[in-house]
């Protein structure tokens, strides 16, 4: 038996966890830079606000309706969502991290042990509901596709409170028919109208289809999707996450900016972020990519790029800052109007099986590197960087409705006054 687990609008819920005075209240959450809607908490569903609509557009009607917006806290984010993946650990013998808000559970060691799955759906929701003020909802199923589709229904369909079993036939049936065929997990958008063409509306008449005429004209996937949905497991997660083969960092400016300084502390932030991941995977980057450009509607549209050549592989955000220093003389031009910049790892290699060069140092200085990953890690991400990171801020991504950061930075702690 499986079981999806997976947050009701996540980043909206967050926002309500350290602030109870928006839990009876309408919230929506913006993208980067406050561009579009990208989360709807269910009291703002029923207001009819479409997601990732741009904010601008729906800007009356939001303050109209006195609904409270938010700008991306990812900080917080990231923190909630591991603190509820810890609590969903506890329930089952293996446990898989799917997104930021879902996980999958297997149950394979004790599963006989458990009489009522629906208890155990609602024991799984108090306990996440207790530890993080989070709301989630709970499908079991045979497979993952079917808990998937359970997941669906608890949250979704009307006559289940927040918990939804796909383990008999009956209630496969049941359940699959009142599920679009674009709700099924591994079909998009463009797949669902290749299937509505040929009379396939609905999960459970996909379920119906020879699994060999569906391999034939949609490919393996299908096969799989449809045999899944039969309660035939087919698809397994990786015990192993599969290492990255390229890593990049790149944003949008929430203002233009033309400044040399800011810019260049742009950058060194975007190497930086590149650093810390290349790290946390154990990897080595051999090239750099690292590019700067003006907004394509903006005339004339400039565009810079620079691969920058490491003699030796490295992860070392001080060796990025002097490959970025070099580059910016090139790529900065004073009277462009930067809209964007990142950088990019782009020839990756195992730093844990990496040969070394004999006529040339390996200076990776892994103890500094652990100590300052091991300081953000604890108290929040740069707490420790190097000084060209923050010497300006007007580079940085617009969030005008931006919460405090309760769990990450220590003058936004919550205080209790008794």
């Amino acid at each position: 038996m499986f079981a999806l687990v997976d947050a009701v609008a996540f980043y909206a819920s967050a926002e309500k966890v350290f602030d109870p005075s928006l839990r009876k209240k309408p919230v929506v959450v913006l993208t980067n830079n406050d561009g579009c809607i990208c989360a709807v908490c269910p009291i703002a569903r029923q207001l009819n606000i479409p997601k990732f609509l741009p904010y601008f557009q729906i800007k009356d009607y939001l303050a109209q309706h006195q609904v409270v917006i938010r700008s991306s806290n990812y900080e917080l984010y990231a923190d909630l969502s591991e603190r509820m993946m810890n609590v969903i650990a506890e329930f089952g013998d293996d446990h898989h991290v799917y997104s930021i808000d879902e996980a999958f559970l297997q149950f394979s060691g004790y599963q006989y042990c458990i009489k009522d799955w629906m208890e155990y759906g609602q024991r799984i929701r108090q306990r996440v509901w207790r530890e993080t003020k989070l709301p989630v909802g709970v499908g079991f199923g045979s497979t993952a596709t079917l808990a998937k589709a359970a997941n669906h229904a608890a949250k979704k369909l009307s006559g289940f409170t927040g918990v939804a079993i796909i383990n008999t036939e009956s209630n496969r049936k049941a359940i699959l028919t009142r599920m679009a065929v674009t709700d099924v997990w591994g079909i998009g958008r463009r797949l669902g109208k290749r299937l509505n063409l040929i009379g396939i509306d609905n999960a459970w008449q996909l379920a119906q289809q020879p699994s060999k005429r569906m391999r034939q004209q949609f490919g393996v996937v299908m096969e799989r999707v449809v045999a899944e949905l039969n309660g035939e497991a087919c698809l397994e997660w990786d015990e192993v996450p599969q290492i990255k083969k390229e890593i990049f960092s790149t944003r949008s400016f929430g203002e233009r900016i033309n400044d040399y300084q800011a810019l260049r502390s742009a950058l060194m932030n975007h190497g930086a972020t590149v650093a810390r991941k290349l790290r946390k995977q154990r990897s080595l980057a051999k090239q750099l990519l690292i590019f700067a450009s003006s907004s394509v509607h903006q005339e004339p549209y400039y565009k810079k790029s620079l691969v920058h050549q490491f003699t030796v592989a490295t992860a070392n955000t001080q060796t990025f800052a002097e490959a970025i220093e070099r580059a910016l003389t090139v790529i900065y031009q004073p009277n462009v109007q930067f809209y964007k910049c990142g950088i990019g790892a782009i020839e990756l290699m195992s730093g844990q099986f990496y040969q070394g060069d004999l006529f040339n140092q390996h200076d990776e200085n892994e103890p500094l590197m652990r100590c300052i990953d091991g300081i953000n890690q604890r108290f929040g991400q740069d707490t420790l960087c190097s000084a060209s990171q923050q010497m300006r801020t007007n580079w940085h991504m617009k969030r005008a409705y931006l919460s405090p950061h309760y769990t990450t930075r220590w003058q936004d702690v919550p205080k209790i006054q008794c």
